[in-house]
């Protein structure tokens, strides 16, 4: 709780300030999920992710930062190289519905609007919330939908960013979302199934991840900022 009170402080005095320099712009690349069904690879991307992203520049080293992102996320047991998993044979297919908030660090000075190549490593970090459909495993083994569900996740991201030209910006990123829920993949189901202790299976004391891969394409609007202020 402390970690959530610190980013919305910091986020509600930035909006106090006056305003400066914003990027807006896509994103683009793919995506995988970390969690009892399929493979166990951290970066695994193995389905479309899209979305927008919208930056204030507040300097020329940090930006608050805001996005929104349509995940496929899937499972294959056939597809790990766990024999107990192969064995099993379990799948499934969930759909990840994301805003997050929350500040873009970055290494080196980073000015939008400079004449000259410039480019800088960067960290992400903040709060998001999403949606996802709830799922359980059939007697029969087949997992499904039964409910829509919400939960919240802690993005913890590192990326690599660009100008193309004054005003243009090209990142890659890869992102992984840390999140509240373990039934993403319907290892641990929720809400009327939740004391079904027969619908469980895998480690159920351990979140399901999610993780982005792919790049960010901005553009700068607004006027060329003074980072007096703050």
């Amino acid at each position: 709780m402390k970690y959530f009170a610190t980013v919305f402080l910091i986020l509600s005095t930035a909006f106090l300030a006056h305003s400066q320099t914003y990027e807006i712009g896509g994103m683009i690349g793919g995506a995988n999920y970390i969690g009892d069904v399929g493979k166990t690879n951290y970066i695994n991307p193995n389905s479309l992710a899209v979305g927008g992203i919208f930056k204030w520049n507040r300097s020329a080293r940090h930006a608050f930062r805001g996005s929104v992102m349509v995940a496929k996320i899937k499972g294959d047991d056939s597809k790990s190289s766990n024999s107990r998993r192969k064995e099993r044979g379990y799948s499934f297919e969930n759909t990840v519905k994301e805003l997050s908030i929350g500040i873009e660090y970055t290494f080196w000075d980073f000015d939008v609007h400079s004449q000259k190549a410039i480019s800088t490593p960067y960290l992400y970090t903040g709060l998001t919330g999403f949606s996802y459909s709830a799922l359980y495993k059939r007697n029969s083994g087949q997992i499904v939908e039964y409910d829509n569900a919400a939960s919240i996740a802690i993005p913890m991201v590192v990326g690599f960013k660009a100008n193309m030209g004054q005003n243009a910006m090209l990142g890659f990123e890869i992102g992984a979302r840390y999140t509240f829920t373990d039934d993403l993949d319907g290892s641990n189901p929720i809400k009327g199934l939740a004391d079904e202790e027969g619908l469980k299976f895998g480690n159920t004391n351990s979140d399901d991840w999610y993780v982005f891969t792919g790049i960010t394409v901005t553009f700068a609007f607004g006027r060329k900022p003074c980072y007096c202020n703050f």
